[in-house]
């Protein structure tokens, strides 16, 4: 793989989008009740564009550290099928995920944001991050969105790679009139 590239280079190869979820997903905060439970807040265009790469035929897939089940139920909704939660080694969610489907690498585009995501970025075709994310993370990133975690940097990844492969621009005022 040659480093010089543009990150706009990788994007006609992606076939599978992996997210994070806190700080990518959400803005990496969470309001704990006074019973305990903890709430997220993620944004409805990144679920948007979420749904539009499902429904495009691409590969999602969530591996996050966190295990809240509010999470894996808004993904699901989404029509997102593999969603590792609890995930403490994500190069094992990685490796059984592109196995079991038969994915190169290559053609993974994975989004993290902070230092349980560095060992798994360093494998996939595309690493990437939100405008927030730590150091570490952006140093290795090929491409750092402009976007904030939780503010549509999701969305900003999954439409610049739909674009280019000609699945963003479908009709969607026939579908939302």
């Amino acid at each position: 793989m040659n480093d010089d590239k543009s990150y706009k280079e990788y994007l006609v190869d992606i076939t599978t989008f992996i997210f994070d979820v806190d700080g990518v997903l959400t803005d990496g905060t969470i309001n704990v009740t006074t019973n305990g439970e903890m709430l997220r807040t993620m944004s409805i265009k990144d679920g948007f564009a979420l749904k539009t790469a499902v429904d495009a035929g691409f590969n999602i897939c969530i591996i996050s550290g966190g295990s809240n089940e509010g999470v894996r139920k808004r993904l699901e909704g989404l029509g997102i099928k593999d969603i590792f939660l609890g995930a403490h080694n994500k190069i094992d969610q990685l490796n059984e995920y592109t196995s079991k489907n038969n994915i190169d690498k290559t053609n993974v585009l994975y989004m993290g944001d902070d230092i349980p995501d560095f060992p798994v970025m360093k494998l996939v075709g595309l690493p990437c991050c939100p405008q927030d994310a730590a150091p570490e993370i952006k140093a290795i990133s090929k491409y750092v969105s402009h976007k904030n975690g939780g503010k549509g940097a999701v969305r900003d990844v999954i439409e610049q790679v739909l674009k280019v492969q000609n699945k963003w621009n479908g009709n969607f005022s026939a579908k939302y009139d």
